[in-house]
């Protein structure tokens, strides 16, 4: 009775770490691709700091996933124990890095404030420079939810304008109401909007809007972590069960 459930779990583990294999090396080959494409792919990743970012995060996660396959599908095939207990080790790594983020997460939680948000945009923001990966990111972050600043249009009056701008209530370019929301989209009244005519400038602030926009996966996301968490504990009770069973 003991052979066969050991058997059984060194199955189950088999099949679940195969899945984890194959994911990681989906990941591994999707991030080597946008990064090294010669078709110029990589020329858009690279021109926006979130992508790029991205491409790079995706790649380490594949790599991890792709190696934490591995060494559990070879620990449970082959009944080896070294490779179990790198499997485990690894994984414990995983849970302890994951468990610090939450901590810290929770300890430094005052800087998702909108308050901490407006004052860094005040701060930082250097209007329509893309150069500047900070402007930048917020242009397209603006321009992508339809939305202006933290609250409003009223956060960019403490921010300096162009120096070669007339326009005494100089509003951003990502503000203005485009006829699609992307870079590339045509501005509904350029002119109007950087006057300050309300109608064509997009009003409500990013704040609300990001929130709302992500209020409804709030809860998904905490149970995918949850559930993730329980993998990982399960992934290591599993080893240490058929570490300890191998004679």
């Amino acid at each position: 009775m003991e052979g066969d459930c050991l058997s059984c779990m060194k199955y189950l583990m088999f099949l679940f770490n195969f899945f984890i294999f194959l994911g990681g090396a989906c990941l591994l080959g999707v991030g080597i691709w946008v990064i090294v494409d010669p078709t110029g792919f990589r020329e858009i990743v690279a021109a926006n700091p979130l992508l790029f970012t991205g491409a790079y995060i995706m790649l380490a996660m594949g790599a991890m996933l792709f190696l934490l396959g591995f060494l559990g599908c070879c620990g449970a095939i082959r009944e080896n124990k070294c490779l179990l207990l790198f499997f485990f080790m690894f994984i414990l790594l995983i849970f302890l890095a994951e468990l610090s983020a939450a901590i810290l997460a929770f300890i430094f939680r005052e800087n998702l404030t909108r308050e901490f948000f407006t004052k860094e945009l005040k701060k930082h923001y250097l209007r329509n420079n893309d150069t500047d990966v900070f402007s930048s990111t917020w242009n397209s972050v603006m321009i992508t939810f339809a939305c202006c600043g933290v609250n409003g249009p009223e956060d960019f009056e403490a921010v300096p304008h162009l120096p070669h701008s007339s326009l005494e209530k100089a509003t951003p370019e990502a503000c203005c109401q485009r006829e699609l929301q992307s870079r590339a989209g045509t501005f509904v009244n350029k002119e109007a909007c950087l006057t300050g005519i309300e109608r064509f400038q997009n009003r409500q602030g990013c704040y609300t809007v990001i929130l709302n926009s992500f209020e409804t996966y709030v809860y998904l996301a905490g149970a995918l972590a949850i559930g993730v968490l329980a993998i990982e504990l399960f992934a290591m009770i599993f080893a240490m069960c058929l570490f300890r069973g191998i004679q």
